[in-house]
């Protein structure tokens, strides 16, 4: 079943924040630091310690965060996205060709370092979509 699910930028204190969820409503928190992972020689040093990639899940909550902004500057209130998880590779297609009618892509499906296939576009609404599909 697909999976719709918040993902949330920060400027910095990805960890701090996740684990101050973390402790308000509990769960199983994962945290991938830039350091030790496949984009750690593309990032300035100063950057080694933030978060790449952060999950933290609780029965029904699955919550997704990082400290990477990508080609969008970091703007509070804005760093949220709607991520979701699809089921097949048609579905990624499908969802991302409608979902980009009349919107901007800002990083057009294809396969990741982590094997998934990912995508990113903002709608026509100004809504930003992450769309991703990981062959099983």
């Amino acid at each position: 079943m697909s999976q719709l699910s918040p993902y949330i930028n920060f400027n910095g204190t990805c960890k701090e924040a996740m684990r101050f969820y973390q402790d308000s409503i509990g769960g199983e928190l994962h945290l991938q630091t830039i350091a030790g992972s496949p984009i750690e020689a593309q990032c300035p040093a100063s950057m080694r310690d933030q978060i790449l990639h952060a999950t933290l899940i609780k029965d029904g909550i699955f919550m997704m965060a990082s400290d990477m902004q990508g080609p969008v500057a970091f703007v509070q209130g804005n760093n949220m996205a709607i991520s979701i998880n699809c089921d097949s590779e048609k579905e990624i297609q499908t969802f991302f060709k409608n979902l980009s009618a009349g919107g901007e892509i800002i990083e057009d499906l294809k396969k990741q370092f982590w094997g998934g296939l990912f995508g990113v576009l903002t709608d026509k609404f100004g809504i930003r979509w992450m769309f991703n599909f990981e062959p099983k």
